[in-house]
């Protein structure tokens, strides 16, 4: 799990290729495995690969997408907020294990934030993605995770990099 980590980085350029369906497949179970509080399981997920839609779904806020349009693949991370108060932590657990898993396949990833950005100045970013997708309105969008091969591979962060003053051991 470590190499996994210490390779994992934003790609947000892709090879024009299709990810192939058992590597889908496993991405599936991989968000389905996602714990979440209490086993409440508020996240449902929106597997898009097709490019018309990954092209408007690029276009959800004005900064921070549009290279979504050049993924295999986005997955829209959502749920309704009513079946758990913590609906956003278990979205964000969900987000980063697609990731984590794409990188153990060979893919790479990018987190796309959703929720608290704007599409335009009365409609958020939410609003758009659920009126592409034809997602009910009790959906909540955290996040879409832009998946594809990568056509750039960024290199990893030396260890001598991180901010170790960010670890407090016993005491503040």
């Amino acid at each position: 799990m470590i190499e996994i980590l210490r390779k994992r980085r934003s790609v947000r350029k892709f090879e024009n290729r299709a990810v192939e369906p058992e590597k889908v497949e496993l991405l599936k179970e991989a968000v389905l495995r996602s714990p979440s509080s209490r086993s409440f399981d508020p996240w449902e997920f929106v597997f898009v690969s097709d490019q018309s839609l990954l092209k408007k779904l690029s276009k959800s806020k004005p900064h921070g997408a549009e290279f979504l349009k050049g993924a295999a693949l986005g997955i829209v991370v959502c749920a309704a907020e009513t079946k758990s108060d913590v609906w956003v932590e278990d979205c964000a657990i969900a987000s980063i294990l697609a990731q984590l898993t794409a990188q153990s396949l060979g893919l790479g990833s990018c987190w796309i934030q959703i929720r608290k950005r704007s599409f335009e100045e009365e409609t958020s970013s939410e609003a758009y993605i659920r009126g592409v997708l034809g997602m009910p309105d009790t959906l909540r969008v955290l996040s879409i995770i832009a998946v594809g091969y990568p056509a750039e591979q960024p290199e990893p962060i030396p260890r001598k990099q991180l901010k170790d003053g960010k670890i407090h051991l016993d005491r503040w």
